[in-house]
């Protein structure tokens, strides 16, 4: 691991174990004889990192960590990439709430994108977040304005 590396990796620790910047400096003193982590080498630097485990730092272990998931989401998936699409799911979801889906949720869009587009388009994305074609974009918000007007969802 390089230099720059354990010194991220010790900020992350000391954020962890919730010390502050005067903590970590006498932690470095301690631990190395050395306040600057700039002027550490990556063995002195290592010696720090296992100083911050010995106080209860475990690296690259975060209880519910999935790549891709901002912190706090819950296990949520990102938002769509586009502000377009995320309408598409807002209006999913209203439906939804409303009480007028079958199978709401993610799964319950792709599925109604694939039966009610695939015939007119020739085909469709496996997932809605892959819909790029802002024709094809504009049926599907059309579609579900008019489902949402059918079932008294105001949008």
């Amino acid at each position: 691991m390089t230099a720059r590396a354990l010194q991220r990796l010790i900020h992350v620790g000391c954020r962890e174990l919730g010390l502050d910047a005067d903590t970590r400096r006498d932690l470095q003193l301690v631990a190395t004889g050395k306040a600057s982590m700039a002027e550490m080498s990556e063995a002195e630097l290592a010696k720090l990192l296992e100083a911050l485990k010995a106080k209860g730092f475990k690296p690259g272990f975060k209880p519910g960590f999935k790549p891709g998931v901002k912190p706090g989401a819950k296990g949520r998936r990102p938002a769509a990439p586009r502000p377009d699409l995320r309408y598409i799911h807002v209006l999913w979801g209203l439906l939804g709430k409303a009480g007028a889906l079958k199978k709401p949720g993610r799964d319950g869009l792709n599925a109604f994108l694939r039966t009610r587009f695939e015939g007119k388009w020739g085909s469709v994305p496996i997932d809605i977040d892959a819909l790029r074609d802002a024709g094809q974009i504009n049926d599907l918000t059309r579609a579900l304005k008019d489902m949402c007007r059918r079932a008294g969802v105001d949008t």
